[in-house]
């Protein structure tokens, strides 16, 4: 069995999309960690409403890419998520597989760490605050050096009553 850690993002009905999403992964694998969820800005087209994003911890015997072609991708278009030319576009979720036990893996298709993971706040910061001392495979780093400041520096809004309700749907 691995850990496995899934980032979770919406900006189309977000708190009822991701509710589900967590619903749907939680009837087939084993969730065991819900990290803080955090309002924040789109990346690129400005011009839409902001996401909501935060990190799923699940503890698998899926290989990591039946993980992510058969279950996340499932799930994502069992909730309407439509794919386009457009990286970010608004959507109804987004779930991305972030890390996969110590796996590195360099593929046309998937690629581990996925390298969002040490990029972009809205998807370090709130793995930071689930796992604290973790230290992304392949990089020797903590998240907590990658991602020193707290979540409010970074612009994230948490968003702690929602939070709360993913963690009793579980």
């Amino acid at each position: 069995m691995e850990i496995a850690y899934i980032g979770v993002g919406s900006n189309i009905g977000p708190e009822e999309n991701i509710s589900n999403a967590l619903r749907l992964l939680a009837s087939s694998l084993s969730v065991t960690g819900i990290s803080p969820f955090y309002r924040s800005k789109a990346v690129g087209t400005v011009d839409q409403p902001d996401f909501v994003n935060g990190v799923f911890r699940i503890r698998t015997g899926i290989s990591a890419r039946k993980l992510k072609f058969n279950v996340l991708r499932g799930i994502e278009d069992r909730l309407g998520r439509v794919r386009n030319a457009d990286k970010n576009a608004p959507r109804t979720i987004d779930l991305d597989l972030l890390l996969y036990g110590e796996l590195i893996l360099q593929a046309a298709d998937l690629t581990l760490p996925d390298p969002e993971l040490t990029h972009y706040p809205f998807v370090g910061v709130p793995l930071k605050e689930l796992e604290p001392t973790l230290r992304v495979p392949g990089t020797g780093k903590l998240l907590n050096e990658i991602f020193p400041l707290s979540p409010d520096a970074y612009d994230l809004v948490l968003l702690s009553d929602f939070t709360d309700g993913l963690r009793i749907i579980r």
